[in-house]
């Protein structure tokens, strides 16, 4: 598989990543508005695995990681573009007499999650309070299990399994608990039981796990999932098979085994996308070499996407609601807000977010090329 190959390959899950949300944002139907929820999942899994990727990388080239300068070269991509669209979602805000202190800073901070669950100002914030965690958490625990001797990466590739794969799977088994406790104990918590983030780095943790098989065992890796490739994506179609069904509001399944059930669904794919030899070939079979080429570019561009869309969703339907007289109804409504929201992500992405980033290798050039 070639590298540039790859790109597009994942690329296109971010595709189908932020193509759910859509859907999840904006109603079309029951269950697409039900399934569009499990696009943060997605999105959760390929974020563990391609931010661990670049430690795991500089480790192998270095020996060491400079959790400072990762988390600098995280922040150029994430902070500029978040808080220069966060000020369009103050705007409703300080027009309707609405705003708060405590909500704008908790967003400003990335502790909504914990504070209001939801975003204040931009609702779908709390999953990026959840990466930030992650990337912050992750990447000083390992420099301090580097530094100190705690884990070492290679040496323990011997064994059946590493010290670092028991520290992940404690990590699920704890959220899994954690998930349950809350569910029975604290339901009083509300949708803080969806968002916080011990409730729900498991998913990011299991994307950890695919990178670490994936670089420090990719031989036996190779040889399981060639033995067992048929047998896995079953697994992974069975346990999403709930998903157009079941709404995670209002079910404790989801709240607690689902989430579960999705990270292991969602890694097995990432597999399959990884390691299959024909991946290319079957999408572009599948969805023809142009659609699979669209929905690259859209995942390309997913972060630009997911920031803007809570706006223009809200500006759309100002202007058909209140300027059109209701023209559109929810299925062209639908279209158009997709629409807008890809074309402003592109626009964010290519524009706003490359001239950060361009500024960022000038002045603080990443470790590995």
């Amino acid at each position: 598989m070639k590298p540039n190959d790859r790109l597009r390959e994942l690329d296109f899950l971010r595709g189908i990543a932020i193509i759910l949300v859509l859907m999840r944002h904006e109603y079309i139907t029951d269950w697409t508005s039900k399934m569009g929820w499990i696009g943060v999942d997605l999105f959760f899994v390929l974020s563990g695995f391609l931010v661990s990727g670049l430690l795991f990388k500089e480790y192998l080239k270095f020996g060491n990681i400079k959790p400072g300068l990762f988390l600098i070269r995280r922040g150029f991509k994430i902070y500029p573009v978040y808080y220069l669209t966060y000020i369009l979602y103050l705007i409703p805000k300080i027009i309707k007499h609405q705003f708060e202190w405590s909500g704008f800073l908790a967003d400003m901070f990335f502790i909504q999650n914990y504070v209001r669950a939801w975003g204040y100002a931009y609702v779908p914030s709390w999953s990026l309070a959840v990466e930030e965690h992650f990337y912050l958490g992750f990447a000083f625990f390992l420099w301090l299990a580097i530094k100190y001797f705690w884990i070492d990466l290679n040496q323990d590739l011997h064994k059946k399994i590493s010290k670092f794969e028991v520290f992940v799977l404690f990590i699920m088994v704890f959220c899994l608990s954690m998930r349950i406790v809350s569910a029975i104990y604290f339901s009083g918590n509300g949708d803080k039981n969806f968002t916080m983030t011990h409730l729900r780095i498991d998913s990011l943790f299991a994307g950890v796990f695919v990178s670490y098989l994936y670089y420090f065992r990719k031989e036996k890796l190779i040889q399981v999932f060639e033995h067992y490739q048929v047998l896995l994506l079953l697994i992974c179609f069975s346990l999403l098979s709930f998903t157009p069904f079941i709404d995670f509001e209002d079910s404790f399944f989801v709240r607690t085994f689902g989430y579960s059930f999705l990270y292991i669904a969602f890694s097995i794919l990432l597999l399959y996308f990884l390691l299959s030899n024909e991946i290319n070939e079957r999408l572009n079979f599948l969805f023809t070499k142009k659609g699979v080429d669209i929905i690259s570019k859209i995942g390309f561009s997913s972060y630009g996407i997911y920031i803007i869309h809570g706006f223009t969703n809200f500006l759309c339907h100002l202007i058909n609601n209140f300027i059109l007289n209701k023209l559109f109804g929810q299925t062209i409504m639908f279209f158009i807000t997709c629409t807008v929201s890809i074309l402003s992500g592109m626009f964010i992405t290519h524009y706003i977010e490359k001239y950060f980033l361009n500024y960022r290798n000038k002045y603080f050039p990443g470790r590995i090329n």
